[in-house]
């Protein structure tokens, strides 16, 4: 009987058998991954594989030859590599958004070995796409994961809620959602308002916002009141225009047991009772009824109001914020609005301007409503050519920033593609029915022969041009501290560091 075969010799040392172990898993996670690429330790990317070239035109790259030798949060935008680098944990499975799409990803850090076969030193980190679309292939876990969180947000807000009423024995206090950072923009107009709603706020005198609807009134409010001596206090809103002129009045002053026929037989205090101590905003204020101004009036001069069905003076403490799209001294010239009232309520008045005399913020205000959305939905949000961005500057936007909101809505429903130009834009806002499209925006006008040189040139290039301008001023502002430069225009800084390595 012949003799078997001998069997192909396998390492018997416990090095030898690691070595092979560490080559057959790479080699494993490298064919069954989507992606994978190596960093240094210095987090300069140094290989990628053959699944992840598949992504660098969404990141912005033709060849892996451009690609390699980046700083790897320099070109992979919110990617959290370098926190391995820095804690050398590996993170074994994790979300990343960015404009190339939503991933399922891990993260390990690589160590060198020490002569007697126990990790040493960090050398790098590796990389991995696990799924590229984790929408389909694991919806079923991402959809249980969001009922839990929404379950736990609505657990921690309501149990938030009886503390406050068990504290104040009443109704939980509110408090302030914005701070003057969610005012996004670094336009003149933009820092102007910021700069008058910082002073406001270490006032106590009443602040009338003036602006269109939709320019972000009420995130000032929050934001003054955040900022204010009073941010402690509880931020109470009432929409004037959306209550019943015959409500208003017990809305604002409560009523006592009885007060009327179908009032509760315990009372209510009013808005004015509960915003005590903090800050009371009046929305609307143009559309408050006549019988009401007066009795509001008195309510800001005397610091008191008295409840319906009641004859006891009830003191409160609350700075007033009021606000109105309607123009004021008209209806106070119609006799709409008490001149009183008014002179009463514009101690510091701020003027909130459209978004079309602050075009140079709307990038910004996309990046940021994109990444507002992408939180919301878990969807990786169109990426917005220079030319389509400069078509948004050209639009009238009556709505503002409320219907530039809308837009960016209708362009990630609607987009069939991650990268979204002027040519596609138009189409989108045409087919979602916004009507006849206004041209892109012209630059700002200066000397007339550079302006009519500069309107010859390229679209993109007029773009790329105004954001250099716009990254430069912000670098010297924060004297070339890129946070703080990217944080002052709003955007993220990744997205600073792509530009300024890709300027054109």
């Amino acid at each position: 009987m012949a003799a078997a075969s001998p069997s192909p010799a396998l390492p018997l040392d416990a090095e030898g058998i690691l070595a092979l172990a560490a080559r057959s898993m790479f080699q494993l996670f490298s064919s069954i991954s989507q992606g994978m690429f190596l960093i240094d330790r210095t987090g300069r990317i140094v290989w990628v594989n053959e699944g992840y070239r598949r992504f660098l035109p969404d990141l912005g790259f033709a060849s892996v030859d451009q690609f390699l030798g980046h700083m790897v949060e320099d070109v992979i935008p919110n990617t959290q590599m370098r926190r391995v680098l820095e804690t050398g944990e590996p993170v074994l499975v994790d979300l990343l958004t960015n404009k190339a799409g939503t991933f399922v990803v891990s993260r390990l850090p690589l160590r060198d070995e020490r002569p007697d076969g126990t990790p040493g030193e960090l050398i790098g980190a590796i990389g991995i796409v696990l799924f590229d679309h984790p929408q389909t292939t694991l919806q079923p876990l991402i959809s249980k994961f969001a009922l839990l969180q929404r379950d736990l947000d609505e657990a921690r807000r309501e149990l938030a809620s009886q503390r406050a009423r068990a504290a104040r024995g009443g109704e939980a206090p509110r408090q302030a959602k914005y701070s003057l950072a969610s005012f996004i923009g670094s336009s003149p107009a933009a820092s102007e308002v910021k700069r008058h709603a910082r002073r406001a706020a270490q006032s106590s005198s009443p602040v009338l916002l003036l602006g269109e609807t939709g320019t972000g009134k009420e995130l000032l409010a929050h934001a003054i009141h955040g900022a204010s001596a009073r941010a402690a206090g509880p931020f109470v809103s009432v929409n004037i225009a959306a209550v019943p002129d015959t409500l208003l009045e017990a809305e604002f002053f409560g009523f006592a047991p009885g007060a009327f026929t179908g009032a509760d037989r315990r009372g209510r205090e009013g808005k004015f009772k509960f915003a005590d101590g903090g800050t009371l905003f009046l929305d609307e204020i143009g559309d408050m009824p006549p019988t009401v101004q007066a009795k509001l009036l008195r309510a800001l001069q005397e610091g008191e109001i008295e409840p319906l069905g009641s004859n006891r003076l009830v003191p409160f403490d609350a700075r007033v914020i009021a606000a109105t799209s309607r123009d004021l001294p008209e209806m106070v010239r119609q006799g709409r609005f008490r001149e009183d009232l008014y002179y009463r309520l514009n101690v510091l008045p701020i003027r909130v301007p459209p978004l079309r005399e602050r075009r140079a913020d709307i990038p910004a205000l996309v990046e940021a409503l994109g990444e507002e959305m992408a939180q919301r939905t878990g969807d990786a949000p169109p990426e917005l050519l220079p030319d389509a961005l400069a078509l948004l500057a050209g639009q009238r936007w009556r709505g503002n920033i409320r219907e530039l909101r809308n837009v960016l809505e209708q362009v990630a429903m609607h987009s069939d593609s991650q990268r979204v130009d002027a040519a596609q834009l138009t189409r989108i806002l045409r087919q979602a029915g916004a009507g006849e499209v206004a041209p892109a925006a012209p630059p700002e006008p200066g000397d007339a022969a550079q302006d009519e040189a500069a309107l010859l040139r390229p679209l993109a290039e007029q773009v790329a041009g105004l954001e250099r301008r716009a990254i430069q001023a912000a670098l010297a502002h924060t004297g070339g501290n890129k946070l703080k430069a990217a944080r002052l225009l709003g955007i993220s800084r990744a997205t600073l560091y792509g530009r300024l390595e890709n300027p054109e």
